[in-house]
């Protein structure tokens, strides 16, 4: 009878936890992580392995690519073939790997990214670097472990006679770690091995002496030193890694062009070159004639041609900046040590290798020595052997077979069975009297071997000291020159703005939704200034000609601020929409801009002046607000609960201040009455509020103007007054009334204005109705009454929004 099947009932969390930690356990382990010791991962080791087993060695001749990947699938790493093809001829890449460690025939990839050729068309043997990874690999030196089928043997870790990951480095993503270690210069390490065997108490700054920094195959320049040794101490660091420049003049001394021969480790090429070329198509960058990829067999060239009279110097620190032509390095030093993921510093990862050369070395002395002891235990029983010869003859002619002749030699003349092995196995012209000379000889030398072998198992010097002769070998075989230069500090990037944008007068135009462009002066000037595209209920904040070299700050009214250089405005002609801010800064919902502010510099005796929903006021230093970052929305002033800024302006610490709220009270005093604070501050009260009282509008005016104050009611009056209808006082106040109290019906003020000379304003009404109102056509009135209604709001509803009218203006004429 059939069994019933038999499930288990387990939690989900349980089961994916358990089952997901096992795949972390041997992604960490077995796949992505280079061990500590050889600085390889599994694949390579794997490859390298079965390339040695097949004897592809760089003796020989190149074998297909092909033939190795089957061979590593079939015996070591049963994976797919892409992945095991990508990991051999990525070891075969010089502008990856700093000593290569296989050989390669045919296309094996380029720097520009471009994929290696098919494994069936490519050539592969090891390097003659590799063969000293893997020597000695015969003589017991590490531990091998079945494959995944238990057909073969596999080792676990390769002796690696050189320091491989510090001098090829290694990058990897597992689950939950990461590593990136730099490639570092093959003599510089072996140097620095040596320096920490004979000092093992030895500090970062003393193995700096030799181990410069990084050595990246692809050359380049390395700033900052501190971020080298921060790496060298815990393992973690940050460096600036630069192309390798020139600047050289040609054809009539007023043209340059940048030519750049080295460039930064891992990054492509070709998408470094459509970088920089998309700068001069798209006008980020002026002076740009044109960039080309000269790259040739004799070596890569690429050459920025400028245009006549044009700065080299800021356009090269434009393009460090802008461009992959400069990158920041990042050191994060994780291998596996004693079968754990850890971050290691420079001398842990020295000891990690020291403490496996000893290891290594150890047991090949002690293979060498058992071989050299059963050598000299036979040759000692042949000298014996042909010193008794006839009798050795006689006894094995009167023997019935092999192990009879062994047995009776071992019997008779006090033979070991391996001698008598040997005995018998003695071919005939091994008998003539010169043999018994070379076996003296070779039992000699085998002596010295032997005593030799057993002084560096028998002292801890010794065998340091053959450790350390035997790097010195592979310097003296393998390392060539330094590529990278380093300097030690990192240079700031002063960017001239005149090189970087063709300067242009231009028109910008921000809606209080938040859209935004800049328009040519000929786009506006072909649509007359008309047909200007804007949302339903949207109106202008500001239009305003400025140069591509300003700067536009723009608040909105959550206390927030960006700063946008006018030349990374969309240029967008005049009839079309704009650009939402959302797509330049992170918005929030309900977020609006309230004021836009055209700067060109940012002066020391400038301020800023807030003013919130609450009766809050701020006045901070202009200079304050000016942002390295661009297009990132930050924090102009603090709000608490629901406040919002009403409005904010740019004084010169000599203007007055006007307070209107809903409830049409104002008040008027001098700028001077608010301290000055720093940018995040939260300010100070500007007005005395009652319960349910906002503030609607905070204006200010030189102190030597006579505006006229204007105001609007959501019953749709327009009012205007005089300034000397008040009577100026100090902050904090409750102001004067500017409106006649009605039993019924009673007007809120929606609009507060100090205006002069022609600027107008603009009323929108509940069912949408917009109504342009020129005010100071409208006779003065005193603060009691309630001024001319100029909208019929039982038809048209309630005003909801008043604004001024956003005329044309160029805000830095003299």
């Amino acid at each position: 009878m059939a069994q019933p099947e038999q499930f288990l009932d387990l939690p989900l969390e349980e089961v994916i936890g358990d089952r997901f930690g096992r795949y972390s356990k041997y992604i960490i382990q077995d796949r992505a992580l280079p061990d500590a010791r050889d600085g390889l991962k599994p694949v390579q080791r794997r490859i390298l392995f079965a390339m040695h087993v097949e004897r592809n060695t760089h003796e020989k001749g190149f074998r297909k690519s092909a033939k190795t990947v089957g061979n590593v699938i079939g015996n070591y790493h049963p994976h797919g073939d892409s992945s095991v093809y990508e990991a051999m001829v990525r070891l075969s890449q010089d502008w990856k790997i700093r000593n290569v460690l296989i050989e390669m025939h045919g296309n094996n990839g380029s720097i520009d990214g471009d994929p290696a050729a098919a494994m069936r068309y490519t050539e592969a043997r090891l390097s003659p670097i590799s063969a000293e990874l893997l020597r000695d690999i015969d003589k017991e030196t590490v531990d091998l472990m079945p494959n995944f089928d238990e057909t073969a043997m596999e080792p676990t870790v390769l002796p690696a006679k050189f320091p491989n990951l510090l001098v090829n480095g290694s990058t990897g993503i597992s689950a939950g770690y990461a590593t990136d270690i730099p490639p570092h210069h093959l003599g510089e390490v072996i140097d620095a091995v040596i320096k920490k065997i004979d000092k093992p108490g030895i500090t970062v700054d003393e193995l700096m002496q030799v181990i410069k920094g990084p050595d990246f195959p692809t050359g380049g320049i390395i700033q900052g030193v501190e971020g080298i040794r921060k790496a060298y101490e815990t393992g973690k660091g940050k460096i600036i890694v630069r192309s390798k420049t020139s600047i050289e003049t040609v054809r009539g001394g007023n043209r340059q062009q940048i030519i750049v021969d080295e460039i930064p480790y891992e990054v492509n090429k070709a998408n470094m070159v459509k970088k920089i070329d998309e700068l001069r198509l798209d006008r980020k960058v002026e002076g740009i004639l044109e960039v080309r990829d000269e790259t040739d067999r004799t070596g890569l060239r690429i050459v920025i041609e400028l245009k006549k009279d044009i700065n080299a110097e800021g356009v090269l620190n434009y393009l460090f900046k802008n461009t992959d032509l400069q990158v920041t390095y990042h050191f994060n030093m994780v291998a596996i040590q004693d079968r754990a993921p850890k971050l290691l510093s420079l001398p842990e990862m020295l000891d990690s290798y020291i403490q496996h050369q000893k290891d290594v070395v150890t047991r090949s002395t002690t293979y060498d020595l058992k071989k050299a002891k059963d050598r000299s235990h036979i040759v000692e029983g042949l000298i014996k052997a042909i010193s008794i010869l006839d009798e050795l003859i006689a006894t094995i002619r009167a023997s019935k077979d092999k192990s009879d002749a062994k047995r009776q030699i071992i019997d008779k003349y006090a033979f070991t069975e391996a001698q008598a092995e040997a005995i018998v196995m003695l071919q005939l012209y091994r008998l003539t009297n010169t043999d018994i000379t070379d076996l003296k000889k070779e039992a000699e030398e085998l002596r010295k071997h032997i005593e030799e072998l057993e002084s560096i198992l028998g002292s801890e010097k010794k065998l340091l000291q053959t450790i350390k002769n035997d790097l010195r070998q592979m310097k003296k075989k393998f390392a060539d020159e330094r590529r990278t230069k380093i300097e030690e500090e990192i240079q700031e990037l002063k960017i001239d703005i005149e090189v970087v944008i063709p300067s242009e007068d231009v028109l910008v135009s921000i809606s209080k939704e938040g859209y935004v462009k800049r328009t040519s002066l000929r786009s506006y000037t072909a649509s007359n200034g008309e047909d200007l595209a804007l949302k339903e209920e949207d109106h202008l904040v500001i239009l305003a000609e400025m140069n591509t070299t300003d700067k536009m700050l723009i608040f909105t009214n959550k206390g927030r601020y960006v700063v946008i250089p006018v030349h990374e405005l969309p240029d967008i002609r005049w009839k079309d929409i704009g650009q939402h801010l959302s797509n330049i800064a992170n918005l929030e919902k309900e977020e609006h801009v309230v004021e836009c502010l055209p700067i060109r510099e940012f002066p020391e005796d400038s301020y800023l002046l807030f003013f919130t929903k609450n009766g809050m006021v701020k006045r901070s230093e202009l200079k304050l607000y000016d942002a390295s970052r661009h297009a990132k929305l930050m924090i102009a002033l603090n709000l608490k609960d629901d406040d919002e800024v009403v409005n904010v302006h740019l004084t010169n610490g000599h203007s007055d201040v006007f307070i209107a709220t809903d409830k049409g009270y104002g008040l008027w005093y001098h700028e001077s009455e608010v301290n000055v604070v720093g940018q995040r501050a939260a300010g100070v009260k500007s007005i005395q509020l009652k319960d349910g009282e906002q503030v609607i509008s905070g204006q200010i005016f030189d102190d030597l103007t006579d505006p006229s104050l204007v105001l609007v009611t959501q019953r749709g009056a327009v009012k205007r007054m005089k300034l000397r209808e008040f009577e100026k006082t100090s902050r904090a106040k409750r102001g004067l009334v500017m409106l006649r109290e009605l039993k019924s019906k009673s007007h809120e003020v929606k609009g507060f204005f100090a205006l002069q000379k022609n600027e107008s304003i603009y009323l929108r009404t509940a069912d949408g109705t917009t109504e342009h109102v020129f005010p100071l056509e409208l006779k003065h009135s005193d603060r009691y009454s309630n001024g001319s209604f100029v909208v019929d709001t039982d038809t048209h509803g309630e005003v909801e929004v008043v604004w001024k009218e956003a005329e044309y203006k160029k805000p830095f004429d003299e």
